[in-house]
C-alpha cells in the first residue's frame, strides 16, 4: 500500500529560505561541533610515562626582517620552565643584512645562552627551511615559531611537550594564539633578561604607531583578534579536542614530534609545487598530519602572542588569504574532507583493552588508510569548509527569496549567541570582553564577506582549470 507524504503547508514552505539562512548563521557547522564536543567527557590520557624535562627540545625560528621583535621572542623563550637544548635562527637571504641576527646574538650573550644562526644563500621559503631543519636536527621535539611570536606563558613549552606524549598519534601541540599588545611589549621590556640586554640604556618601542589614527586602528584590530581567538580556541577547538581528539590548524608556537615531522616534511613541505606555495605551512601540516592519521592538540591554558603590524584594514585581507589557503589545502587533501566517518577499530589484543579505553582516538597511521577507514578529524575539517560555503549561500538564498530584510534580525540573534559564548570563555572581566565583542562585531561580518569572495574566487579558478 502506497503511503503518500502530505505537502508542506504553504506558510512553512514560504519560510524555508528564512529558516535555512537563520540555521546557517546561528547554527553554523563549526559552532555545532564546538557545542556537541562539550557534551563529551574529556578523554582520559595515559600520561607521558617519563619526565618531559628529559626530552630534548630544539627551537627553530625562521627570521626575515624581524629586528623589531626578535629580542621579545627570545625573552619569552628564556623565561620558559623547560629550557630548549638548541635555539636555531634560520635567516632568509632577503633579510640577511637587516640586523636581526646581530640583535639575537647580543641578547643571548647578555643572558648566558647560545643561539645558532643558519644563513640561507638562496631563497627557499619558510616551508623548505622547516623541512630541512626537521631532517638535520636530532632532538625529540622541534618547536617552530616565527620571530614575531612571543611565548607569554612560562610553562608553555613544558605543557606542550607533555601533551605530545599523552596519547597515541599526537604529532603536534600548541597553545592559544592571541595578539601581542603594547602592554605585553612593555611588560616584557621590564623583565630581567631584557634589562640585562639593555645594559642601562633606555628602550623605545619601535612598534608604537605613528599617529592617533594608526593607534586606534591597530587597537581595534588587536581587540578583534583577541575576541575571535578566544571563541575559536577556547570553544570551537576545545570542542574538537573532546569530540575528535585534535584541532585543524596548529598556530602560534607549535611543538612537533621531530621524527613525525621529518617523515612528512619531504613529501608535503620540501616540494615547491603550486598547491604547497598557496598554503600556510602550519595549516598544510595540520591537514597532512590528520591525513596520515596523526593528531594535533591544543593546550588553551597557555598563550603565545603574535605581533601584527597592520591595522583594522588588514583584517579582511588576512581572512581572505586564510580562506584561500584552507580551500587549497582542502582540495589537496580532498579524501580527508570526503570521508570524515569514524571507522571501527580492530579488536585489541589480549590485555590491551585498558590502553584502548584510555586512548579513544587511536587509529592506523598512513595515507593508505584514509580511503579505507576514514579519519575522525575529517569531521572538523569538513565542518570548517561547510562554514565558509554555507554562510555566503545563506545570504544569497535569503535575498533571492525576498527575505533580505530578515538578515538584520538573524545577525542580531547570531551576535547574541556569539557574545554569550565569548562571555563564557573570557578570562578577564566579562563586561570589558563583551564591550570589545560588541565593538568589533562589524568586522566579523566583513570577514564573512571575505569568505564569500574567497569561495567564489576558488570555484572560479577550479572551473577555469
Amino acid at each position: 500500500m502506497a503511503v503518500s507524504i502530505p505537502p508542506l503547508p504553504h506558510a512553512l514552505a514560504a519560510e524555508a529560505p528564512w529558516v535555512f539562512a537563520a540555521g546557517c548563521f546561528v547554527l553554523a557547522p563549526t559552532a555545532l561541533v564546538g557545542a556537541t564536543g562539550w557534551l563529551h567527557r574529556p578523554a582520559r590520557a595515559g600520561g607521558p610515562g617519563f619526565d618531559v624535562r628529559a626530552a630534548t627540545v630544539d627551537v627553530v625560528i625562521p627570521v626575515c626582517r624581524n629586528q623589531s621583535t626578535i629580542v621579545l621572542c627570545l625573552a619569552g623563550l628564556h623565561a620558559q620552565t623547560l629550557r630548549p637544548r638548541r635555539i636555531r635562527l634560520v635567516e632568509d637571504c632577503s633579510g640577511a643584512r637587516d640586523g636581526t641576527a646581530v640583535l639575537a646574538r647580543e641578547f643571548a650573550q647578555a643572558n648566558g645562552f647560545r643561539i645558532e644562526v643558519v644563513e640561507q644563500h638562496e631563497p627557499g621559503g619558510r616551508a623548505a627551511s622547516l623541512a630541512a631543519q626537521a631532517e638535520l636536527l636530532d632532538g625529540d621535539v622541534m618547536v617552530v615559531l616565527d620571530a614575531d611570536t612571543v611565548i607569554d606563558s612560562p610553562d608553555y613549552l613544558e605543557r606542550c611537550v607533555h601533551a605530545l606524549y599523552e596519547g597515541a598519534g599526537v604529532a603536534g601541540a600548541c597553545g592559544a594564539r592571541l595578539p601581542l599588545r603594547g602592554s605585553d611589549r612593555r611588560r616584557w621590556a621590564m623583565s630581567d633578561a631584557f634589562r640585562r640586554w639593555l645594559g642601562g640604556d633606555r628602550w623605545r618601542d619601535p612598534l608604537v604607531p605613528r599617529n592617533g589614527v594608526q593607534c586606534f586602528s591597530r587597537w581595534l584590530a588587536e581587540r578583534h583578534g583577541e575576541c575571535v581567538g578566544l571563541v575559536q580556541q577556547r570553544f570551537v577547538h576545545r570542542g574538537q579536542l573532546r569530540a575528535f581528539g585534535g584541532i585543524c590548524h596548529p598556530c602560534g608556537a607549535v611543538a612537533y614530534r621531530r621524527r613525525y615531522l621529518a617523515a612528512l616534511s619531504h613529501q608535503y613541505l620540501a616540494s615547491d609545487d603550486e598547491a604547497r606555495s598557496a598554503c600556510d605551512e602550519d595549516l598544510l601540516l595540520g591537514f597532512a598530519l590528520a591525513h596520515e592519521g596523526f593528531r594535533t592538540v591544543q593546550v588553551p591554558e597557555v598563550i603565545a602572542r603574535v605581533h601584527s603590524a597592520q591595522g583594522v584594514t588588514a583584517v579582511p585581507r588576512a581572512r581572505l588569504q586564510y580562506t584561500r589557503a584552507f580551500l587549497e589545502a582542502g582540495r589537496r587533501f580532498r579524501a580527508l574532507l570526503r570521508m570524515p566517518r569514524r571507522a571501527p577499530l580492530a579488536e585489541p589484543a589480549h590485555g590491551c583493552e585498558r590502553r584502548r579505553h584510555a586512548e579513544p582516538f587511536r587509529q592506523p597511521f598512513g595515507a593508505r588508510f584514509t580511503h579505507a577507514r576514514g579519519r575522525p578529524m575529517g569531521w572538523a575539517f569538513a565542518c570548517t569548509a561547510l562554514d565558509k560555503a554555507l554562510l555566503p549561500l545563506a545570504v544569497v538564498v535569503a535575498v533571492a527569496a525576498g527575505f533580505g530584510s530578515w538578515l538584520a534580525w538573524i545577525a542580531l540573534v547570531e551576535l547574541g549567541v556569539w557574545l554569550a559564548v565569548l562571555a563564557a570563555v573570557a578570562s578577564g572581566p566579562r563586561w570589558r570582553t563583551l564591550g570589545c565583542g560588541l565593538l568589533v562585531a562589524p568586522l566579523r561580518y566583513v570577514e564573512m564577506a571575505a569568505d564569500a569572495v574567497a569561495v567564489a574566487g576558488f570555484l572560479g579558478t577550479r572551473r577555469r582549470g
